[in-house]
């Protein structure tokens, strides 16, 4: 049981909680105990594609956390909280309600590379303290903008074009939806917050595999979990594989260097066969491990 398991997380469920459930489900079906890991956190306020690793994939969750992300969210105008989203406290007010001609005209300036500030109520850490903790406690919290890059944002096809705003957007990593919606309502001359946030891709997964939490506890209790486990290869798409002899493999797990090798430059996965030996980097023809994979031999190796 090593790769992922891509869980459709219900609105009001934390990321543990589902890191919780896979375990559970993993002891239930009598696989034995295995690391489990989520790569990167989704709001219980949030819904949609949360990806869980599973034992030797936890060592790429990392990875997804620096990867894009894509997200539905819906903007209720006339109204902006303090959290930026349905839970808090209203702290503004706008009879506004654009048009969607004004929308159309707004999105273009919120695409590629911007500056954003993030919300208050975010875990970011402002002299060591959590800026949600602090704006709780009623302080005022002041964080710096950050560039990040919005790679696509549109009209949702699904948008009822009523009061509400539903957008799609392909963002990058630090991206934060709240305050995206909230510099959108300000560019139309009012005021908005998030009622809605589902993921609908988190680096390579989407939606496609993705499982409620029913089907994962119902999978467990019949031990049929293989049949939804995504190899650990899937985590890693977007980089080439890199093909093994039994002497570089063996070299590759203790560590050495792979010299004088022909291929091009940048990260790759190398494998023996269908087994996964590392998360390599290649560098003017040498191979150096980035993350090593224990995972059982092929019979050619062994």
């Amino acid at each position: 049981m090593h790769g992922w398991i891509i869980i459709d997380k219900p609105l009001g469920l934390g990321s543990t909680q589902a890191v919780s459930a896979v375990k559970r489900a993993l002891r239930n079906g009598g696989y034995g105990k295995f690391k489990v890991g989520h790569g990167g956190t989704l709001d219980p306020l949030a819904t949609g594609v949360l990806p869980i690793a599973v034992g030797e994939a936890t060592k790429l969750a990392g990875r997804l956390l620096d990867g894009d992300k894509i997200y539905a969210f819906t903007i209720r105008f006339g109204e902006q909280t303090d959290t930026l989203d349905r839970e808090g406290q209203v702290i503004a007010t706008s009879p506004v309600r654009p048009t969607m001609a004004a929308v159309a005209a707004v999105l273009p300036h919120f695409t590629g590379a911007i500056d954003q500030v993030p919300p208050a109520y975010s875990a970011l850490k402002v002299d060591g303290e959590r800026a949600y903790d602090l704006a709780r406690a009623g302080e005022t919290v002041e964080l710096k903008s950050r560039a990040v890059t919005i790679h696509d944002l549109r009209v949702s096809p699904d948008d009822p074009m009523g009061d509400d705003l539903t957008l799609v957007a392909h963002v990058s990593k630090g991206t934060y939806i709240r305050s995206l919606a909230r510099d959108i309502a300000l560019a139309l001359g009012t005021v908005g917050h998030v009622v809605m946030l589902r993921r609908i891709r988190a680096g390579p997964f989407g939606l496609e595999p993705a499982i409620t939490l029913d089907k994962l506890a119902e999978l467990g209790q019949s031990r049929a979990l293989e049949g939804i486990l995504l190899p650990l290869r899937a985590g890693l798409d977007d980089i080439p594989a890199f093909p093994l002899t039994p002497d570089q493999a063996g070299a590759l797990r203790q560590g050495r260097v792979l010299a004088g090798i022909a291929a091009t430059d940048g990260a790759a996965f190398a494998m023996l066969d269908d087994v996964p030996v590392a998360l390599v980097d290649v560098i003017a023809g040498e191979v150096r491990v980035v993350r090593g994979f224990n995972l059982t031999m092929s019979k050619e190796e062994s």
